[in-house]
């Protein structure tokens, strides 16, 4: 068993220092975003499926997208900083220090997400209100956090190791575990709400039971030792460095979830305060828009590892090499699918506009599409910076840059839009902020590759 641990460790060298960068690149990508769309689509699924019950409902759906967000709090900053520094650990051979790393970050989740469960089960009401539930629709969104929040937990965990099975060199187990919780939320959801006749309470149950068939998929690899890194109680360790370390990268993750939860709170009732067809015209786009961001982030995701493990064997040259094809294929893939989206905006819309909703859901909801397609090669590009920082191990930049599109440049903006064009505005306020993140990015960008062609010179002056 330790002999194949070697060898795998020894092919995942060969492959990220001597492979071309743009088949490691994909490799690595591919089964990230394949996971992430999966994941998208299943979260669309509630929704396509719970809009045969009407505005209020699809609206409930759209109100407790906040609360996924919420639990992705628990996970994500421990998952996130977790995998940038395994990846670092790997590729300067520590793992030891890597099994560590993980089995810290994932006990640490499991307590996180524990507590979101037991909070948000005793707050329930006011819970789903600060969230922007109506009174129309609040019920129906108790209903929908009910099941979700007995599973936050596994939830939060599950974030943890799939970022750090790719973080080792497995993005495909990673694919797995995600896609195929996916694959099968997508059956349960017509089986349980009309079939069973649950309504919205069955589409969270499919959602819970997905959740936790993606857990069993993703820890299956490290309780079976087929996984590079090992998963105990007995690598956990309260390290200083351990936890700084997960910290200061993984908080840029953190207070990117929480201002998104923020920003969507805010916005959801602005557009609650409208109308719900507002609501739901709104959370149905942004539901849309999931695919795209998902392709975005899954194929930083994938980027994020390899810069991370050059950068730890001072492979400066693959680290800039690597950085210049990231930013060129998520600019010219974000400038397709905006097009591709922008098109079809209106009849896509019109898939979860169902008997009984109105023609202004329609129209915001494409309004709001389309202007975001317009964004999206931005998106794309400071996306690939976001997770560059990251993989780096800078954590001042990878804060700044995943804290600007749904806080610095989203809050300030929010309010005065929204009043100034109502409805109008509201659509348009995620798609200004992403324009804006340019302001950050560009400069930021420009130091960290002087940086890091900086160190090149002087490991090629050391050597």
């Amino acid at each position: 068993m330790p002999g194949s641990a070697n060898n795998r460790q020894a092919q995942r060298e060969q492959m990220m220092l001597l492979e071309p960068l743009p088949r490691v690149v994909a490799k690595m990508a591919v089964p990230s975003v394949i996971s992430f769309l999966i994941t998208a689509i299943y979260n669309l699924a509630d929704t396509f499926f719970v809009s045969g019950l009407g505005e209020s409902a699809t609206a409930a759906v759209s109100v407790n997208a906040s609360l996924d967000q919420i639990i992705m709090m628990a996970g994500s900053m421990l998952a996130v900083g977790a995998a940038s520094y395994v990846s670092r650990l790997l590729g300067a051979r520590s793992k030891e220090k890597a099994d560590q790393v993980l089995s810290t970050a994932f006990f640490l989740a499991f307590t996180f997400g524990l507590a979101v469960a037991v909070l948000g089960t005793v707050f329930m009401r006011p819970m789903v209100r600060l969230l922007g539930a109506t009174d129309t629709c609040e019920q129906y969104a108790v209903e929908y956090a009910t099941y979700v929040l007995m599973v936050a937990p596994f939830m939060a965990t599950t974030f943890v190791m799939n970022q750090c099975l790719r973080a080792e060199g497995s993005p495909i187990r990673s694919m797995l575990g995600m896609g195929f919780g996916g694959i099968l939320n997508c059956f349960l959801d017509p089986i349980f709400i009309f079939g069973m006749d649950l309504g919205v309470a069955g589409a969270s149950m499919a959602t819970a039971i997905s959740k936790l068939v993606s857990f069993s998929i993703l820890i299956f690899p490290y309780m079976s030792r087929r996984s590079a890194l090992c998963l105990s109680p007995r690598c956990f360790r309260f390290d200083r460095d351990i936890i700084v370390q997960i910290v200061t990268i993984g908080s840029s993750s953190m207070f990117r979830s929480g201002l998104a939860v923020i920003s969507a709170i805010v916005l959801n009732n602005i557009a609650g305060s409208i109308s719900d067809a507002v609501l739901a015209g709104i959370g149905v786009s942004n539901k849309i828009m999931m695919f795209p961001f998902g392709i975005i982030l899954g194929f930083g995701t994938g980027f994020q590892p390899v810069a991370g493990f050059n950068w730890g064997a001072k492979r400066y040259d693959r680290v800039l090499e690597g950085y210049r094809f990231a930013a060129r294929t998520a600019i010219i893939g974000a400038v397709a699918m905006g097009l591709f989206l922008a098109a079809f905006a209106q009849p896509m819309i019109g898939l979860f506009a169902k008997a009984g909703h109105t023609g202004e859901m329609r129209e915001i909801g494409a309004l709001c599409i389309r202007l975001q397609c317009l964004a999206l090669p931005v998106h794309g590009w400071v996306a690939v910076v976001n997770m560059f920082c990251a993989g780096l191990g800078n954590a001042k930049g990878a804060l700044l840059l995943s804290t600007s599109r749904q806080g610095t440049c989203f809050l300030p903006i929010v309010y005065p839009m929204s009043r100034l064009w109502g409805a109008n505005g509201a659509a348009a306020v995620q798609a200004v902020a992403d324009v804006l993140t340019l302001i950050l990015a560009v400069p930021l960008i420009r130091r960290v590759l002087r940086q890091v062609r900086e160190a090149g010179r002087c490991e090629e002056g050391g050597g």
